[in-house]
């Protein structure tokens, strides 16, 4: 069976003064406070999260 990919991400941004959707996105990611870090499976759901808040998230590294 094939491993997973996984993607870890890191959040750089505030999400004060920020609408509520992307709080809520960031906390879908497992993320809520700064510098904090998230490993995550690799699906296109998840990416369309990140994308959203891509602005306060940082991709640290992708798995195969």
């Amino acid at each position: 069976m094939a491993a997973k990919k996984t993607i870890t991400i890191q959040q750089t941004g505030s999400p004060l003064r920020r609408p509520a959707d992307q709080r809520a996105t960031l906390v879908g990611l497992g993320l809520n406070k700064m510098n904090r870090r998230s490993t995550l499976e690799d699906t296109p759901a998840v990416r369309g999260m990140i994308r959203k808040v891509s602005h306060m998230v940082r991709i640290i590294e992708e798995n195969a």
